[in-house]
């Protein structure tokens, strides 16, 4: 089927854009750069693909959209090449979870039923489309029964095709409406599902094929205008990547980093929060509650989600403030193993898998909760601060002594 021209301009990730701009989107990346630096646009491309880069490493959560731009098939393009020469996996997950959080917004800004249908034909998704919309259910908002409705069905393997890497509980099939194998879902839930799809066209992984992306670098470089772009991104990076390893630190303590005292099962939350990727419904209530329990300020403790795909600034904020007022307790380690969330064999952590010492030399207790894995590590930490400072003060005076 073919789709409306205007809509591969506006939406470059579709299928289509093979189909309807082949000239473009068949060449070969180092022959599609010097295209692109040879034409009269080059700097409005740069500057488009710059306001990119410096959007994501600031944390922002939309791009900002030039009116009267057509540029965005040469964007798009451009963007995964340099996602690729980048071979940074932090950069290009920054990337793919901005870019598809804009294309989700231009679709609900668009808020058109026929374009939205179009897209899933296009991504080749097997879906209905009810004009009028079909009520399908009820929903219970305090003592008000909200009748349900919606346009679109979509055929459950590929709701869960799109659904496999949002796995917050309310996503699985077994809790969504499905009739002779279709799925009920509103507009807004199938434009998320489709800017999961967006994301991943975006996400590349680390190649470890070195010498070819050399070969390609080499290439590419020679084109000046290429390689003021990629040296530039670079730069910005390298002032902004220090602000990205855990921004939210807070010393407890103030002698001591706490990060370093952190238990596996909260260094691997906050890795995946780091990285841009999704986290579970249980992750992001644990990350919250073990946080705060640490009296870490609200606006840091959002700062955690701001690179995950679905952020929503307001929303966290106030969900978070809503943790704190109610004083949730974070998950014990007995819970953390029932919902997959303990990371002990993962890590190889001694304290977590061998327990620790107690007032009985031959017994060994184990950890029931991850903020004893910090009591613990602290101690520790400065019983062994203690001791180097005893071992340095005897040394010292055993050298005045050999000295007299």
């Amino acid at each position: 089927m073919s789709i409306p021209t205007d809509l591969v301009n506006r939406y470059p990730w579709l299928p289509s854009l093979k189909v309807q701009y082949s000239e473009i989107a068949d060449k070969q990346p180092s022959e599609f750069i010097t295209d692109i630096f040879s034409r009269s646009n080059t700097k409005q491309i740069s500057e488009r693909v710059r306001l990119i880069f410096e959007s994501a490493f600031n944390n922002l959560e939309d791009i900002p959209n030039p009116k009267g731009e057509n540029l965005s098939i040469q964007v798009y393009l451009l963007l995964k090449i340099l996602t690729y020469a980048l071979n940074n996996k932090m950069i290009t997950n920054r990337i793919a979870n901005l870019y598809s959080k804009d294309a989700y917004s231009k679709m609900e800004r668009d808020n058109s039923e026929s374009d939205l249908y179009n897209i899933c034909l296009d991504l080749d998704l097997e879906v209905k489309f009810y004009d009028p919309p079909i009520k399908y259910g009820n929903k219970m908002i305090k003592d008000h029964r909200e009748k349900l409705e919606t346009n679109f069905t979509i055929y459950y393997i590929d709701y869960l095709k799109l659904a496999s890497n949002l796995r917050d509980d309310y996503r699985k099939l077994v809790h969504n409406s499905l009739q002779n194998g279709f799925v009920y879902i509103q507009n807004r839930n199938l434009m998320r599902l489709i800017q999961e799809y967006v994301r991943n066209k975006i996400l590349t992984e680390e190649t470890e094929d070195k010498a070819s992306l050399k070969s390609f670098l080499d290439k590419a470089f020679k084109i000046q205008e290429f390689k003021e772009l990629y040296d530039h991104i670079l730069s910005i990076w390298a002032k902004k990547e220090d602000d990205f390893d855990f921004t939210f630190k807070f010393d407890i303590t103030s002698k001591t980093d706490i990060l370093k005292l952190f238990p596996p099962c909260v260094l691997e939350i906050l890795k995946k929060a780091k990285e841009g990727q999704n986290l579970v419904h249980h992750e992001r209530l644990f990350i919250v509650w073990f946080l705060l329990a640490l009296d870490y300020p609200v606006e840091k403790v959002v700062d955690v989600f701001a690179t995950l795909p679905d952020f929503d600034r307001d929303k966290t904020n106030y969900q978070v403030e809503y943790a704190k007022k109610k004083k949730y307790v974070p998950y014990q380690c007995s819970t953390l193993q029932s919902i997959n969330l303990c990371m002990k064999e993962k890590y190889k952590d001694e304290l977590c898998q061998d327990g620790y010492g107690s007032k009985e030399l031959t017994e060994r207790k184990k950890l029931k909760h991850p903020l004893s894995y910090i009591r613990i590590k602290q101690y520790r930490d400065e019983k062994l601060e203690e001791y180097l400072k005893n071992k340095a003060k005897r040394e010292r005076e055993d050298s005045q002594k050999q000295n007299e």
